[in-house]
């Protein structure tokens, strides 16, 4: 299985979360087989709005339900959006030294963060991030997002305006 092949599984989750009203962002855990758990966006519309329920820490959660996983630092996180400083953070501790994302977050994108001054459970934590794969599906569907005349989330935020800037 391919970053592509698993970036497509979290571009689905995507589209669930958008095709529901919430902000686009799709996530898998996988090993290098198999599709551990999955998440999407949610609290991002309707009455009871939130911003805990990130699409990455969905599928966190969902993971830790799943008693199989012998092993997190085998496993690769997928997220259609770069993960931001509370989902880095999660999964840093949950033991993910992987993740790939397909469209940086340029308001609130945390894995460029310099690891090195912090405590040693993140300082040490020798994550590799791959970014950009599948970057044109995933900013099509931010693009489609961010263009809807009834959104009002992050409406006219620099990650709004850099999005419907990108050709």
């Amino acid at each position: 299985m391919t970053d592509e092949y698993f970036m497509e599984k979290a571009l689905a989750q995507a589209e669930k979360a958008f095709l529901a009203g919430e902000f686009p962002v799709g996530c898998v855990i996988a090993d290098k087989k198999n599709i551990l758990s999955t998440g999407f966006r949610h609290g991002t519309s309707g009455q009871y709005s939130n911003e805990i329920d990130h699409a990455e820490i969905v599928a966190l959660r969902a993971l830790s339900e799943n008693k199989a996983v012998e092993n997190t630092k085998e496993l690769t996180l997928y997220c259609t959006m770069e993960p931001c400083l509370m989902c880095f953070g999660a999964s840093l501790i949950s033991g993910i030294h992987r993740i790939v994302y397909a469209y940086e977050d340029i308001m609130g994108g945390g894995t460029g963060c310099d690891l090195s001054g912090l405590p040693k459970l993140y300082k040490n934590a020798n994550i590799i991030i791959v970014p950009h794969v599948l970057r044109r599906q995933s900013l099509e569907l931010f693009k489609t997002f961010f263009a809807k005349p009834d959104n009002d989330y992050w409406e006219n935020s620099l990650l709004a305006e850099y999005t419907l800037a990108q050709e």
